[in-house]
């Protein structure tokens, strides 16, 4: 039985748990935790690997007021949380593996502007999931200028495609998220394991039955790639060493305290 099936009492009641390169916890936990790490200079890498023990939908900065709308509507108990990162709603839970890497501002990684950030973390994700027999690979700026958009689910992260991002089978398997400030930058990712419960996250939001649908014909999964589930903590494992290899030194020193 993996992780994301095995919650532990602590992970269910709210406290994050960690279990190799993985940590269980919900969004609201995994938010304050990326917040925090932007609260003070950064001076060295940090990486953490999540996956998630329920549902819940993660908004984009600049999808405040759909947040307060969705929670007065209370269209479902699903934890809603607002993050500072940019980007469309997020549907975490069990079906997701994320990650947070951040890093300090003038890290190597980051030089050549915001979509730059993305080409190594694409490629690198797109090579993780060639290792375990899945044919992916980053979408390349050049490549995303000919594809078609589909500018109605924009609402929705996995809804829309932007530059390194991860396809296969034609379709979007990895998303990329980050948050710049003067102390530091946050990269996140977020893998999809197996089919997201896209009519949860219409729901939520009130959006039309045909959205999810829409939002199946769009994404895949390693899962549906495979024709099996993936063990979640053998990828997380993997995951967490192709980003320490390539960040170098990490800092491993935090707690939950302020959580």
């Amino acid at each position: 039985m993996t992780a994301a099936r095995a919650y532990s009492s602590a992970a269910v009641r709210g406290h994050p748990t960690v279990g190799g390169a993985l940590t269980i916890a919900h969004a609201a936990a995994e938010q304050a935790w990326n917040h925090r790490q932007l609260a003070a200079p950064v001076r060295a890498p940090r990486v953490r690997v999540w996956t998630y023990p329920k549902p819940g939908v993660v908004f984009g900065c600049a999808q405040a007021g759909l947040h307060a709308e969705a929670a007065r509507a209370a269209r479902t108990d699903c934890a809603l949380v607002q993050r500072r990162a940019g980007g469309g709603a997020v549907l975490v839970g069990p079906w997701m593996l994320s990650s947070s890497i951040v890093l300090p501002p003038d890290h190597r990684l980051l030089a050549g502007g915001t979509v730059s950030s993305y080409r190594w973390l694409g490629a690198l994700h797109a090579g993780l999931m060639r290792d375990f027999g899945i044919p992916a690979h980053a979408l390349s700026p050049a490549e995303l200028a000919r594809r078609a958009s589909e500018p109605t689910l924009g609402w929705a992260c996995f809804g829309g495609l932007s530059p390194w991002e991860v396809i296969a089978d034609d379709r979007k398997l990895v998303g990329l998220a980050q948050l710049r400030r003067r102390d530091g930058v946050l990269l996140t990712t977020g893998t999809l394991l197996h089919r997201p419960d896209w009519a949860l996250l219409c729901r939520a939001l009130d959006r039309p039955g045909t959205d999810i649908d829409r939002l199946d014909a769009v994404t895949t999964s390693c899962a549906e790639l495979l024709g099996t589930r993936i063990h979640v903590e053998t990828l997380a494992d993997s995951l967490h060493q192709m980003l320490t290899d390539v960040l170098g030194a990490v800092d491993d020193e935090d707690e939950w305290d302020s959580t």
